[in-house]
């Protein structure tokens, strides 16, 4: 089976939740089947070998999904790293939705993926969201146990700051190994962070100061959501930023998708975009991403920096 070192640093990762059908509790069809083998197909083709899950997308079908086709394809699993998140509860009618940590939800959270994955290990188990009501203790049980039962190799977080990961990781002998944030040249907080210090501007941005400096300080690596920036620069409208994008893509001789991916990937944390269309041709638009090394220079990083922000660096 993959090993936990197959989730490399800057290499980008196949988020599925758009496989599975739809949101709700209707079962999955062939079609569903069918699509997202066309997806997963295309992810390999191009080289990502690390699959990104998490138990509430499409309702536990994207898992279920996925799980056939590990069923269907000889030695698929033991070519790929499994991940998936646990710890979101949907609305169900009685209770809305909520964020749940315990230690019983996310062993049962863990049993319930495994099933659906038809696998005997997670490689990678990432906690979705924070819980405010969680004991680090008691999440520092489930996973102690998980991990010792060889249910889960590798664990992680999701959407977390530093001080979180930290008072997490004083309880848990076992290292944190990623933290999967949204990420893009859309979502910029997580840079501006770093430069609106002392600056009336650092005071309306709300991403943790210092969470990526503390992640890549520990080797913990970050995972990018929504890397695409939902096709805002690759077609969706023809802004300035979208237009630069173009231009360096074709100077690159690569497509605009790539450039996005580079963008994130040309930081020195080692940005790993994680890839969430289940459209093949726009995942094949990523393959320069994993088999080249990021192509933008200083300058040409800082001009989409510059030009997505609207103005001036401070």
């Amino acid at each position: 089976m993959a090993e936990q070192t197959d989730v490399r640093a800057g290499q980008p990762v196949y988020g599925c939740m758009g496989l599975g059908g739809t949101w709700d509790s209707v079962p999955y069809t062939a079609a569903d089947i069918a699509h997202a083998e066309a997806a997963v197909e295309a992810a390999l083709d191009v080289g990502m070998t690390v699959f990104d899950h998490a138990d509430i997308y499409r309702r536990g079908k994207a898992e279920a999904v996925f799980g056939e086709l590990l069923g269907r394809a000889s030695g698929l699993r033991e070519r790929i790293v499994v991940q998936t998140k646990c710890g979101i509860r949907q609305a169900d009618g009685h209770h809305p939705g909520m964020y749940d940590l315990r230690s019983t939800h996310i062993v049962r959270s863990v049993e319930k993926s495994l099933t659906r994955l038809r696998t005997d290990v997670i490689d990678v188990l990432l906690l979705h969201r924070p819980d405010p009501l969680a004991d680090p203790q008691d999440i520092a049980k489930a996973l102690t146990s998980l991990h010792g039962q060889g249910l889960v190799r590798r664990f992680g977080v999701s959407n977390m700051s530093a001080a979180q990961i930290e008072h997490l990781q004083s309880h848990l002998d076992i290292p944190l190994v990623a933290n999967q944030l949204e990420m893009s040249l859309g979502s910029r907080d997580w840079v501006e962070a770093g430069v609106l210090v002392n600056t009336p501007a650092a005071a309306a941005n709300g991403f943790p100061h210092g969470t990526v400096e503390y992640c890549d300080a520990r080797e913990i690596q970050l995972q990018a959501w929504g890397a695409l920036a939902q096709g805002r620069y690759t077609g969706a409208d023809d802004s300035p930023t979208a237009r630069l994008v173009s231009d360096l893509a074709e100077r690159k001789q690569t497509t605009p998708e790539t450039i996005l991916l580079w963008w994130l990937q040309r930081h020195p944390a080692r940005i790993a975009p994680v890839i969430g269309t289940s459209r093949p041709e726009r995942i094949r638009a990523c393959r320069d991403a994993v088999g080249r090394e990021p192509e933008l220079t200083h300058e040409e990083w800082y001009d989409l920096w510059v030009t997505a922000r609207g103005g001036p660096l401070p």
